[in-house]
């Protein structure tokens, strides 16, 4: 798919449905100074060339029950493409793990793992991520507190 063309018009959209992904055509062609019909097809486009991949429910972590965050560094015992590509494919089954970047530096990999307690993590990490092939070590940090969690990109 070619790179979307994105003007200052379509940034403007992009950071109003970050706030508020609810928001009405109207509202959102007011906004960015557009009738709504040239607003409305901005916004498909913007859709259609996969700049806007999907609208969600920004979920509150503590109310919904899951207040723990934790980070785990993973090492491999090889970085070959084909295990690279085992491990991607075998965490992305599990829900607990919300975030998966490739690294670099000393890990291969960085998790972000939610879950409800202490308990919950050693129960996960038992039956998950110890059991995978491939892994060489694991280190887990906890999260104190969140500081900033932003959902929405600095397009403007």
């Amino acid at each position: 798919m070619p790179e979307a063309k994105i003007d200052a018009i379509d940034r403007k959209i992009l950071a109003l449905l970050q706030q508020d992904a609810h928001m009405t055509m109207e509202k959102l062609s007011e906004a960015v100074g557009l009738s709504p019909s040239p607003c409305a097809r901005r916004v498909r486009n913007l859709e259609a060339s996969g700049v806007i991949k999907r609208y969600v429910a920004v979920v509150d972590q503590d109310k919904a029950g899951l207040p723990v965050s934790v980070f785990a560094s993973i090492r491999l015992e090889r970085q070959r493409e084909d295990e690279l590509d085992r491990f991607a494919k075998a965490i992305a089954r599990w829900p607990e793990i919300v975030e998966c970047y490739l690294m670099t530096g000393q890990r291969d990999y960085l998790l972000r793992i939610v879950v409800k307690d202490l308990p919950a993590y050693e129960a996960f990490l038992k039956r998950t991520l110890t059991r995978l092939d491939g892994v060489a070590s694991i280190e887990s940090s906890f999260a104190l507190s969140q500081v900033k969690h932003a959902q929405a990109l600095p397009v403007e």
